[in-house]
């Protein structure tokens, strides 16, 4: 019988679906329902397991999972037995020092001595050691942002996304702890078989968040400045070029970088490329 690959991912939130939506942009087949805790895919060797996120790590450290999709802070805080494959670029957040907007906080000295509620303690700690400072670590599981106004704590240190529940609660943001997004992790003694699998599998991954980032373009040039844009668009070796029915004029097909894009589209008019056409790319295989 062939090895099936056991992928853990969260069953519910905003990390289950950009998990389950990456997943189906591979080109793997299966049932996310949200009432199932487990599926087959139809057309590749894995086993999804929807489980709670904090126990993800634990899963996998222990072999009932092979692999996970899992927030970097969450695997970071619980440091399990666990192998970081591959960064997703997915579910990005920070972990932050809040403090009362009052406060006059100059670095993270400003924290000695304070109490300090989190949800993280791990982090936290190795963030409060890195600086030199002793704090009082507070560990709370949820609503950690209510801590300083019912006098539970001097300051917190929880997760940041817009910032907009420390302002309602009334603190600011002063500090970075840690970054995060999604990983996907694995246990460290799987069989070759499975890690064949895995390889097929992050193969795939890497042609998607390849093609996320990056825009198939196509141009109309004059001839004379065919030079000056092929440097412009270097595309994934070189540009396409091919001629026009009108004499003197080629078409021009390539790949640019999304963080590039609105730089180059602007150089690309200035050398006189026209008719410019901007493509959605959905994988790019290297």
């Amino acid at each position: 019988m062939s090895e099936i690959l056991r992928l853990a991912i969260q069953k519910s939130g905003r990390l289950s679906e950009d998990s389950i939506k990456l997943i189906k942009e591979c080109s793997i087949d299966f049932s996310s329902s949200g009432a199932i805790l487990k599926s087959t895919a139809y057309n590749f060797p894995i086993e999804i397991l929807y489980l709670r996120d904090d126990d993800i790590p634990g899963y996998v450290a222990d072999g009932v999972a092979d692999i996970g999709i899992i927030g970097e802070n969450v695997a970071s805080e619980q440091k399990k037995n666990v192998l970081t494959v591959d960064k997703l670029g997915f579910s990005r957040c920070r972990l932050s020092i809040g403090v009362p907007k009052n406060m006059d906080y100059q670095s993270a000295k400003s924290l000695e001595g304070k109490k300090i509620a989190t949800s993280y303690p791990n982090i936290l700690s190795d963030f409060l050691y890195d600086n030199g400072v002793k704090a009082f670590i507070h560990e709370i599981s949820g609503s950690v942002e209510i801590a300083p106004s019912i006098g539970l704590a001097d300051a917190v240190c929880d997760i940041v996304s817009s910032g907009s529940t420390l302002i309602s609660n009334g603190l600011k943001e002063v500090d970075l702890v840690f970054r995060s997004e999604a990983i996907l992790i694995s246990n460290p003694t799987l069989s070759e078989g499975k890690k064949k699998i895995i390889d097929e599998l992050l193969f795939r991954i890497t042609s998607v968040k390849t093609a996320k980032n990056t825009k198939y373009i196509l141009l109309n040039a004059p001839n004379k400045s065919l030079d000056k844009i092929t440097k412009l668009l270097p595309g994934v070796k070189s540009p396409t070029v091919m001629p026009l029915a009108e004499p003197g004029w080629s078409s021009l097909h390539s790949v640019v970088k999304e963080d590039q894009f609105w730089e180059i589209i602007g150089k690309l008019k200035e050398a006189g490329a026209e008719g410019i056409l901007v493509l959605p790319i959905e994988k790019i295989i290297v």
